[in-house]
Parts: structure tokens; C-alpha cells; sequence
């Protein structure tokens, strides 16, 4: 499953990088992109376990830069 979603509080380039590392590093994690400019999450991820990684992706981004979060609409 592929999802996107916006990212609030995102402050700079280095820390997005730093994410989309984090998660890529995360099990079940297919692709991931972080993008300071768009401020948008790209993840893709099997379909059994989307919502226990997308959490998971919160957590490494609240490592990162703890203001920053995912919208989930």
C-alpha cells in the first residue's frame, strides 16, 4: 500500500533526510520519501501492517523534530 500525507512543523532539509532514513529503516517498509519542500510523507508498505508502520514513522519523525507531525485526514 502507498500513501501520502502533508507534514506540519517540518523545519528543515537535513532533519527530512534524516527521517526518510529512520523510516526506511523501519521493517515492512517498502519505499519511503520525505519531502521538506511539498512538506509531504510518501510511504509505502505491505498492506497487513500500514498502520503499525505509519505509527512506527511518527516516532522516528518525533525523534528527529519533535514539534513535527503527520495529518492523517
Amino acid at each position: 500500500m502507498k500513501k501520502s500525507f502533508m507534514l506540519e512543523e517540518l523545519d528543515c532539509a537535513n532533519c527530512a533526510a534524516k527521517m526518510e532514513r529512520a523510516i526506511a529503516a523501519l521493517p515492512d517498509v517498502t519505499r519511503v520519501t520525505v519531502s521538506f519542500m511539498a512538506q509531504k510523507l510518501v510511504l509505502e508498505a505491505s498492506d497487513d501492517r500500514f498502520d503499525a508502520v505509519l505509527a512506527a514513522a511518527q516516532e522516528c519523525i518525533r525523534k528527529v523534530e519533535p514539534d513535527c507531525r503527520i495529518v492523517i485526514k
